[in-house]
């Protein structure tokens, strides 16, 4: 009893002193209650490096530009340097007037997300919270700033509306935020932000937020900060440390499969692919669901709605694969999406970073791989060499690699424990009566199988380079055993595949199938055949050969026992032939006799001329000998051409053959020749009443 009544008395002595033992300190045990309550319910333990960056005593009240990795909790980190200063008069904000602090994105859903990491950053401080972005309803957003809000988040475009239409009151604003602030100055908001910072008061703190940080930023900064302290947290490696980066490389047509069997492979819960230009997300969206993917598009064409609908659908999980545009996916943060694909290649290094940064997002893992068509390849080693990233370089998964991994992932999902139901156990045991378990087996592994699209074969690049005739597999079937032939005409001769195949297969009696390779010399052709219709094709050729032929009949086709490996030979101890004419001969054309073309017609003579006794003309055909027996033909005469045509050209007022005419006067400058110029005074005067007054003389006489 009296040691029960010591520790009662001492008890009173020790509670004070432990009451008054300070607990243990926290990261954000400094902020004010609503925001450590806040980032608890959240599971905040420690900050990450930005975050702890804008806690430090030194940032506490100025300006601040910030540069930090894609998904390393900025817009935490600059809600948390905001509020802490707002909420530290009381527990909560007073009444909404005036917004007091403005958040600015480039994109709709950057926006959209970076109000709803506020509104619970800042549901305990009864903050309320304002967005105005482009493709929503602006009346709707007019009313919510009528009635007052804490911060704003938008756009460029929806504010700079707003602040020219005076919905949007900044004389009270203490703070405005630039997120993605070098998106902004790409995407040609340069003056719209201008327009907005140059609204607010001087008083107020200016806070930039950007993974790169480039010299126009550097430029605005020095413009509209004063004093800013700058923080950076990317180091010299400026690759993601939780991201892997994975370079392919396929040929320009294999792109697509490539994509496809990416995605097979790696069976990603949610994945990213970006494309350059909103054409090319429209043709790979309409691809990956024609395949049997669950895919939707994100672009700068589809609606507000469209994006709401597609950036749900990801988070619900009822799509599985994004084709996006770089400035749609500005800001998209889905805690699901750990594959991000480069479908084209970035245009830079920062393109690199911002797409790269979709995945591996507060503290997950993430593979970025960047599909480069074999042409581009040095520039991709450049752009990664100049970012400082070091990209593994991987083959595209083939289809049997594919489906291996098929088997084992479906192995590990089908032998783990399952607790099944009591009707669903029922229903086993109704299917274990019926069939076998082998039996049902075979069908789960098919309906498996049949739920994933196939993968896709590509051209396999390590043999380029190689001498393709070195590859035996080339070789078609049955001309193993080949004979060659030899023909005499070459390319001197207009020799052309196109039309010595044709003529083989109707000298040949053979069809094109059976013809193997043609090889084109100068004076001469090679072609093989297979050595079973060796004698047959031998036959038909000597059967169809007409000597001394102009067309195709006299062409001489015989064997070659060394394919035209040898140089020389037959070539060089037979003459070249003339180019072959490929069309049937024509008799030769009977020339006219050639007379002056306006000398007049001669009468033809009732005695009959002998044949001339000189040689023709070189270029002359000579005439036939029935000829010297007919009369002599007049000139060929055009019948819509006169026989005798003046050579002089016809001049005003001269005939041909006779003088210039004196009588009339020159022509004059700016008149009708012959005719004096016209003179306003000298015409009759217009009356409306004439019979002139309608038409084109309407306004006035015409002049004469």
């Amino acid at each position: 009893m009296s040691e029960e009544m010591t520790v009662l008395e001492t008890l009173p002595e020790v509670l004070p002193e432990a009451l008054s033992e300070p607990a243990a300190l926290t990261p954000f045990s400094n902020l004010p209650a609503p925001l450590a309550a806040a980032l608890a319910e959240r599971g905040y333990a420690e900050p990450t490096s930005v975050q702890a960056a804008v806690l430090e005593p030194e940032a506490l009240g100025r300006d601040m530009i910030v540069s930090a990795q894609t998904g390393s909790g900025k817009t935490v980190a600059f809600g948390i340097a905001m509020l802490r200063e707002l909420l530290a008069d009381g527990a909560t904000l007073p009444a909404a007037k005036a917004p007091v602090a403005l958040v600015i994105a480039p994109t709709r859903e950057l926006a959209l997300q970076v109000s709803r990491e506020l509104e619970w950053l800042c549901a305990k401080a009864n903050a309320r919270i304002a967005t105005c972005v482009g493709g929503m309803d602006p009346s709707k957003e007019r009313r919510a700033l009528h009635h007052g809000a804490h911060i704003v988040v938008g756009t460029p475009g929806r504010l700079r509306d707003h602040l020219e239409r005076g919905a949007l009151d900044l004389s009270q604003l203490a703070y405005i935020v630039l997120d993605e602030a070098d998106e902004m100055l790409d995407m040609g908001f340069r003056d719209d932000l201008e327009q907005i910072l140059d609204a607010t008061p001087d008083t107020r703190r200016t806070l930039m937020f950007s993974a790169t940080m480039p010299r126009p930023i550097a430029a605005l900064a020095q413009r509209y900060q004063h004093n800013a302290l700058r923080i950076s947290t990317v180091g010299d490696d400026r690759g993601h440390g939780d991201i892997d980066y994975q370079t392919v490389a396929v040929s320009p047509s294999d792109i697509e499969n490539a994509v496809i069997n990416l995605l097979r492979f790696h069976e990603a819960e949610t994945a990213m692919l970006f494309c350059a230009t909103r054409d090319n997300v429209r043709h790979l969206h309409a691809t990956l669901v024609e395949r049997g993917f669950a895919a939707v598009a994100l672009s700068g064409e589809h609606s507000q709605n469209e994006r709401n609908y597609a950036l749900q659908a990801l988070r619900d999980g009822r799509a599985r694969v994004c084709v996006a545009t770089d400035v749609a996916a500005r800001g998209i943060d889905v805690a699901s999406l750990s594959l991000v694909i480069h479908v084209e290649v970035p245009r830079d290094a920062e393109t690199l970073q911002h797409r790269s940064g979709r995945t591996g997002r507060a503290g997950r893992k993430g593979t970025a791989v960047i599909i480069v068509p074999y042409p581009r390849r040095r520039r991709v080693e450049e752009m990664l060499r100049r970012a400082r990233i070091n990209a593994t370089v991987a083959e595209v998964p083939s289809a049997e690699m594919i489906r291996e991994r098929d088997r084992q992932r479906m192995f590990e999902a089908l032998l783990e424990p399952v607790e099944g139901t009591p009707e669903e156990l029922e229903l086993a045991q109704r299917l274990l009566d019926q069939r076998g378990a082998l039996d049902l087996a075979v069908a789960l592994v098919r309906q498996h199988s049949k739920s994933m699209p196939e993968p896709e074969e590509l051209i396999d690049l390590s043999k380029r380079g190689e001498d393709p005739r070195a590859d035996k597999s080339h070789h078609r079937e049955g001309f193993d055993d080949t004979v060659w032939f030899r023909m005499d005409i070459g390319r001197r001769q207009n020799a052309d595949p196109r039309w010595i195949l044709p003529l083989l297969c109707r000298r040949g009696h053979i069809t094109r199938n059976e013809i193997g390779a043609i090889r084109i010399a100068a004076n001469e052709t090679f072609f093989q055949v297979p050595r079973s219709i060796e004698a047959k094709v031998r036959e038909a050729l000597q059967r169809t050969l007409t000597e001394g032929a102009e067309d195709e009949s006299g062409i001489r086709i015989e064997p070659s026992p060394d394919g035209g490996q040898q140089g020389g030979g037959q070539a060089a101890r037979q003459p070249a032939r003339a180019p072959v004419r490929r069309t049937e001969s024509r008799p030769p054309v009977q020339h006219r006799e050639e007379q002056p073309r306006n000398a007049p017609s001669p009468a033809p003579s009732p005695v009959r001329s002998p044949a001339p006794t000189q040689a023709p003309s070189p270029t002359r055909s000579p005439a036939p000998a029935q000829a010297a027996s007919q009369p002599a033909k007049q000139a060929y005469k055009k019948p819509y051409e006169p026989a005798a045509k003046p050579e002089a050209r016809k001049q005003l007022g001269v005939t041909p053959g006779s003088a210039p005419r004196t009588d009339r006067k020159p022509p004059r400058a700016g008149g009708r020749p012959g005719k004096p110029p016209f003179k306003p005074g000298g015409s009759k005067p217009f009356k409306p009443g004439g019979p002139k007054a309608t038409g084109a003389n309407r306004k006035g006489p015409r002049p004469r």
